[in-house]
């Protein structure tokens, strides 16, 4: 490791240990306090309006803890909080009783007893420590001791004398080296700590998956509804219509066939045409609802037919070692599909990217992935990025929302990334397990 950055690295960590420890101490035993008494005081009414609004302080500083364990230490906390129920407003008993009901109140409370003397021990030794090892560096110990003739000493060396001067600043830069190189893990051990309280128990974690597959499985429901809704429409005034209509051309033919023979051939070829146009639609009906391009190619091939079929030059890359099932890659088609279709009608993009990989779960945790789908042996991850105008957002009625349901069906998610002014990137976890033999490179291109 080179010296500058090891030297850097050192002195960020235990500036921001420092900061976390030193300052968090009285904000902990200030919120410890406004807490206890927020509680104590429901019993005279006043608990009722105090408590939600202590709890709100809590909850923006274990917030802002959670943002600088993600942001320091890479240490993912999700907040795990219950969602308020309706007209639980500030004052009302119901809102005391969320917040009392709620495990992450009371681990919230856990977290700021214990975070105090952590951070008195972490952050006062960290910072003093280092300012010891710097005294050392700068001489300051032989300094004091010979102008005030008092035998002090340093490090090991007590008294010290001057035979022993020399040593002082070997053993501060020990000191502060030492200081420098545990310092990132002193950081990483009060982001775990963080993590251990103010993030999600696994029983949290079951109830908030639980009541997320719950919903999407509603959604699902009233998606294949109205799809099902579709379907018969376009059966009904289109390829429906043209047979009907093709029957009542055969029979005409075959009243006239004797007596007109050429207008019974017109009546014909109408009624060939007629078939043709209802076979032309049945294959696009049956292609929306499993394009066959996906059981031909594959995942891989499929995206990259469809890609030949937009306006805008699409790459698409990727090479899966193996197929997911037939539900869960045509989900990944569609959604992939729709996530394209938003690009060519909004973002005024000049080009888009596609992109497709697998991850085993092994892989996933060395490289600081959690799978959405915890349980399964890895994921498939896709991106589409454009370099269009950026601004998108997943809002309600938007063809990312669709993208959104598509994927939560399977437990997967969407992440958006799109700043005012490009580029757009968006990627999606869909958890699979890959069971089939890889699909040879000539059958993907076609």
């Amino acid at each position: 490791m080179k010296p500058w950055p090891f030297v850097r690295r050192g002195l960020t960590s235990v500036a921001r240990v420092a900061v976390v420890g030193i300052l968090g101490v009285p904000i902990h035993i200030a919120l410890i306090v406004l807490t206890v008494l927020s509680f104590a005081f429901t019993v005279i009414g006043v608990g009722l309006v105090l408590a939600p609004l202590v709890q709100l302080l809590v909850r923006a500083y274990a917030d802002l803890r959670r943002h600088l364990a993600g942001r320091w230490s890479g240490v993912d906390i999700p907040r795990p909080y219950r969602p308020r129920p309706d007209g639980a407003f500030i004052g009302s008993p119901r809102r005391w009783m969320w917040l009392v009901r709620d495990p992450a109140t009371w681990r919230d409370l856990l977290w700021l007893l214990g975070g105090a003397p952590l951070g008195v021990a972490f952050g006062f030794s960290t910072a003093i420590l280092m300012l010891y090892g710097l005294t050392g560096i700068a001489l300051l110990p032989v300094i004091i001791n010979v102008t005030s003739g008092e035998n002090g000493g340093y490090g090991v060396t007590w008294p010290l004398n001057p035979i022993s001067y020399l040593s002082v600043p070997f053993q501060g830069a020990l000191i502060a080296a030492g200081v420098l190189y545990a310092a990132p893990w002193v950081q990483w051990a009060l982001a775990r700590y963080d993590h251990s309280l103010l993030g999600p128990t696994s029983r949290s974690v079951l109830a908030q998956r639980v009541n997320r597959l719950t919903e999407t499985r509603t959604q699902v429901v009233d998606a294949q509804a109205a799809e099902l809704r579709r379907i018969e429409r376009d059966l009904h005034d289109g390829a429906q219509a043209r047979i009907v209509a093709l029957g009542m051309s055969l029979g005409m033919a075959e009243d006239i066939v004797l007596h007109d023979p050429a207008a019974a051939q017109r009546l014909i070829a109408e009624a060939r045409e007629a078939s043709g146009l209802a076979l032309a639609e049945l294959r696009h009906l049956v292609r929306g609802i499993h394009p066959p391009v996906l059981a031909e190619r594959g995942l891989v091939g499929g995206l990259r037919a469809l890609a030949l079929t937009l306006p805008l030059p699409v790459v698409v890359e990727g090479d899966l070692p193996g197929r997911p099932e037939a539900p869960v890659e045509s989900a990944l088609y569609f959604a992939v599909a729709e996530a394209l279709a938003n690009v060519v009608k909004h973002s005024g993009a000049a080009a888009a990217w596609v992109s497709l990989s697998y991850c085993h779960a092994t892989q996933a945790s060395s490289v600081g992935k959690e799978s959405a789908g915890g349980g399964l042996d890895g994921a498939l991850y896709c991106s589409v990025s454009d370099d269009g105008v950026g601004g998108a957002a997943p809002r309600a009625g938007s063809g990312l929302a669709g993208v959104e349901r598509r994927l939560a069906v399977f437990d997967g998610v969407l992440r958006v990334d799109s700043p005012p002014g490009g580029p757009t990137v968006l990627t999606m976890e869909l958890p699979c397990v890959l069971s089939s033999p890889k699909i040879s490179p000539s059958s993907a291109t076609g």
